[in-house]
């Protein structure tokens, strides 16, 4: 069975229309004004429309407040919130019950008890958790992996995402050593910082594709 590929930090129509050519199971949009990945509101609500409904579309947010998920859930533009910042059990339980919305959450790792700590303490109320290395200076996007083998053999109770420095040349190398059956990319598909390639878009999910 093909892993399945989230194409995230997406900002272009035709880095939209590429990912979705090309394959990806969902596409993801940066709701954080730092990052150089951001869209405002419009831009989101204009190239969410251009996804099939094959196609899941995700709101990266960052320790997002009411207003914030009002107005960009507001588009009609996403169909998962994925939570990148310190949102506790407890707000993304309750970011659940107002949105209606599946909830991914980001679990950050330096070393194996990040693992667990983020399993007991997110598994019994997020949707899905994502595996994304820590550290940086902004959440996701800065092309660092950590040690896959701290996921190695591993059982989560919850369908899971490895994310974290991916490529197009390493992607095989960490779905054989963690399992991972879904893998998200960002910078790795940049041509530089924020941009996106069609080209590296197209070999990424060729080579998830594969495996």
């Amino acid at each position: 069975m093909a892993v399945e590929a989230k194409i995230c930090g997406l900002s272009t129509p035709e880095t939209v229309d590429a990912a979705v050519q090309f394959g990806a199971r969902w596409v993801g949009f940066v709701t954080y004004p730092p990052s150089p990945r951001h869209i405002a509101t419009e831009v989101l609500r204009a190239l969410s429309a251009r996804v099939p409904k094959s196609v899941g579309r995700v709101g990266l947010f960052v320790d997002p407040d009411d207003a914030l998920l009002d107005e960009k859930l507001g588009t009609g533009g996403l169909d998962l919130l994925q939570l990148h910042g310190a949102e506790t059990p407890e707000r993304v339980a309750a970011i659940k019950r107002r949105t209606g919305k599946p909830v991914m959450k980001v679990i950050k790792v330096a070393a194996s008890e990040d693992v667990e700590r983020g399993i007991a303490a997110y598994a019994g109320v997020a949707d899905r958790l994502m595996f994304e290395t820590a550290g940086g200076t902004l959440p996701g996007g800065n092309a660092k992996a950590f040690d896959w083998t701290i996921l190695s053999g591993r059982t989560i109770p919850v369908p899971w995402v490895l994310a974290g420095g991916l490529t197009p040349d390493n992607v095989s190398e960490a779905v054989r050593v963690t399992g991972a059956h879904a893998v998200d990319v960002s910078s790795g598909v940049e041509s530089s910082r924020g941009v996106k390639s069609i080209e590296l878009i197209r070999a990424f999910l060729a080579r998830t594709a594969s495996l």
